[in-house]
């Protein structure tokens, strides 16, 4: 009777509207079952607090992947694994054993590296590693990129749960860039890989657990790249082409295992060293400088026939910052920043065909020319619309589900509850 009352005066039903909207915005903002409401959450402490997401809650209860954050193996239970597996085994050299430990592949190993017989990334000096396999079949590593002044712009050992402000200062510059999602932290942070595509990125892998891929087994390799591909299609929908082995730790052996996947081998010709900052002696002047030296070499003229791919990472606010701190100086030094495939005229980066990137061309022409498109068509249960807009599908439907949607139904129901009053 007395609230009845109170809200028989137009002010005072304004008034409690208000109120209602003032409880329920906090609760919008805080989403974590979306892709947009995680987006939408300013406090890096709130982003890294844990929450649940069921199909990939559901997918580790059945045990259809590997222990988070441990060396991936490949499961027995696993059939449709184990069949892909025995498929590639018999093109992996059998001559090339396992090097080191997956903290060093360089650990208590000799080997020739002048003759350099395994086509052995690590051991080559800056300028002169090998990125042209020697065992027959094997397509040669991507290490630049074919366009003049073209900068292929990329971010290793996301997705980070923090990210939310350096992607939206990406967004806020239509800026596109290929990130290399490690398989451990898409299961860990699942709605932030979606986010990678909603703002239009490409992804590719970065393998399970971030272990030297030289130093697995060829089953334990070939489940490092396996079960991050699995994982990423489980929360994005997509199933990447690509991936960059962890430290560039790659060997004519797990090339194979690779290309047997459809994985194309991305390094780089210049690393930025952002993730040792404060390790082994290397300080943020040293970062400055090794940012400077790939900047420098554009405005001298070495990019002006081939582009160059730079080593840079989202692995902590330090790295995401120096790439905030940099990008005017990328921007003025190259005619072009983009992601690694739109910079090597692959416009289909996944295996799904609803998904395309521009072509390097449609970059000179387009108003936004990094923007990833979609067509329309559901993707896998729990994965997200064909629309690219990351958000959860559990029923099938082709509709999205953002705050805004949310927030029209919270005040429709406020609206109601009021007018029951």
């Amino acid at each position: 009777m007395l609230l009845s009352s109170l809200l028989n005066s137009a002010p005072s039903r304004l008034l409690a509207v208000s109120s209602f909207i003032a409880l329920a915005l906090p609760a919008l903002a805080q989403d974590r079952t979306t892709e947009a409401g995680e987006a939408s959450i300013t406090d890096p402490t709130l982003e890294c607090t844990a929450y649940y997401y069921a199909p990939v809650g559901t997918a580790l209860a059945a045990g259809e992947f590997p222990t988070v954050w441990q060396s991936a193996t490949l499961l027995p239970n696993d059939t449709e694994g184990q069949q892909i597996w025995a498929s590639i085994q018999p093109s992996v050299p059998t001559n090339i054993q396992p090097k080191g430990n997956r903290n060093s592949s360089l650990a208590n190993v000799t080997y020739d590296a002048v003759a350099d017989p395994d086509c052995w990334w690590t051991v080559g000096q800056a300028g002169h590693k090998c990125t042209t396999p020697k065992h027959n079949g094997l397509p040669n590593d991507t290490w630049n990129v074919p366009e003049p002044l073209t900068a292929g712009y990329g971010f290793d050992d996301g997705p980070n749960c923090s990210h939310n402000a350096f992607y939206d200062f990406l967004t806020s510059q239509n800026q596109k860039a290929t990130m290399f999602y490690i398989g451990s932290n898409v299961m860990n942070h699942p709605v932030e890989a979606q986010r990678a595509i909603a703002d239009g990125h490409e992804i590719c892998v970065h393998t399970w657990s971030h272990g030297y891929m030289t130093s697995f087994p060829s089953s334990a390799a070939f489940a490092e790249l396996w079960y991050t591909m699995k994982a990423i299609k489980l929360v994005t929908g997509v199933t990447p082409k690509c991936w960059r082995p962890p430290y560039g730790d790659v060997d004519d052996r797990i090339r194979a295992i690779a290309h047997g996947l459809n994985l194309t081998t991305i390094l780089w010709g210049w690393d930025s060293n952002d993730w040792q900052n404060g390790i082994g002696g290397v300080t943020d002047a040293d970062v400055d400088n090794f940012y400077s030296q790939f900047v420098g070499n554009a405005t001298a003229g070495n990019f002006n026939s081939v582009g160059g791919i730079i080593l840079t990472h989202e692995l902590n606010n330090y790295t995401m910052s120096k790439a905030i701190e940099w990008y005017p100086r990328l921007t003025a030094a190259f005619k072009h920043l983009l992601p690694v495939s739109v910079a090597l005229n692959i416009s289909q980066p996944y295996v799904e065909t609803n998904y395309s990137l521009p072509t390097f061309a449609q970059c000179h022409t387009t108003a936004n020319p990094s923007n990833a498109s979609t067509t329309s068509g559901s993707t896998s249960s729990g994965t997200g619309t064909g629309s690219g807009s990351g958000t959860t599908n559990t029923s099938g439907a082709s509709a999205a589900f953002s705050p805004r949607v949310l927030l029209v139904g919270t005040l429709a129901a406020v609206f109601g509850a009021i007018a029951a009053l």
